[in-house]
């Protein structure tokens, strides 16, 4: 059994957290490898000798590229910095893994599309973001494409998990403390659980099936629709009134409908590799942080 060199960005952000809790487990079943982890970068992902000293002299098989700025309204005021970090860095880590003989596994996002398609999006649908997030995401997946053969390029969405700010965490906190809530009913998406996205990333990272992928939790719902099933959990007498994104006003623009399509990646992994159903996901994120 082979070991697979992990070189993780964004160790300590949502997804990174998770991805690096599973480094140096015993051999896993779904990856048939032993996972290790040659570094934890909290190096500058916009200087790619940043990543090279950070790494050392570790050999390295796969770049896992989670660093990101993904506060959505704050790239639309900052766009410069979103451009800098979501798309430089993304191509400083795959040059780097380039450098290194590596892979790079790159996490993008479903806001990389306008959210007009009435059907689940499919990766070759053309992106078309609407926000400045959206856009620098999109940058950075052309960039890994540029510079390393060798990629994944993972499109997910409304990750949730222990670890980091998260609309479930905070509709909960609001919930618990009986605050009245207000919840979007006019945007739709899949929302996925780094515990779930997890494993699937490392089963990518094994297989040497390069591409771009979209895998989210099964399932879809409305920001409203998730509230509700964390209301009705942890408290059920909690005030939920739908609004539209109009009324909530934000700076950045959002998908009406961004739920992501998972047929290439089931197809490609295999039936077992489907995530569980968001509403199971959810349930086991409540139960486990109660």
């Amino acid at each position: 059994m082979r070991t697979l060199r992990l070189f993780v960005t964004g160790a300590h952000g949502l997804l990174g957290r998770a991805v690096a809790a599973l480094a140096g487990e015993a051999p896993r079943a779904d990856t048939m490898v032993a996972i290790e982890s040659h570094g934890h970068a909290d190096a500058d992902v916009t200087d790619v000798a940043a990543l090279q000293r950070k790494a050392g002299a570790h050999r390295i098989d796969v770049v896992v590229h989670l660093a990101a700025m993904t506060r959505v309204d704050d790239c639309e005021g900052d766009p410069d910095r979103a451009h800098l970090v979501n798309c430089l860095g993304a191509r400083n880590a795959a040059l780097f893994a380039a450098e290194r003989g590596a892979a790079v596994l790159y996490v993008s996002t479903d806001y990389v599309f306008d959210g007009q398609a009435a059907a689940p999006y499919r990766e070759y649908d053309p992106p078309a973001p609407l926000s400045v997030y959206g856009a620098s995401k999109r940058a950075g997946e052309e960039a890994v494409r540029e510079v390393n053969p060798r990629h994944y390029i993972v499109r997910s969405s409304w990750l949730f998990g222990p670890g980091g700010t998260n609309f479930v965490d905070t509709i909960r906190k609001k919930a618990e403390a009986g605050e009245r809530l207000e919840v979007v009913d006019d945007q739709r998406g899949a929302p996925t659980y780094t515990r779930d996205l997890a494993p699937a990333l490392l089963r990518m990272a094994a297989s040497n099936l390069y591409g771009t992928y979209h895998v989210t939790n099964r399932g879809a719902c409305t920001w409203f629709e998730l509230a509700q099933r964390i209301v009705r959990s942890v408290a059920p007498k909690a005030k939920l009134e739908r609004i539209t994104s109009a009324g909530l006003a934000r700076p950045a623009k959002r998908p009406a409908n961004s739920v992501l399509s998972n047929l290439l990646y089931e197809r490609s992994f295999g039936p077992d590799a489907a995530l569980p159903p968001w509403e199971d996901a959810v349930d086991r994120h409540l139960k486990a942080t109660s």
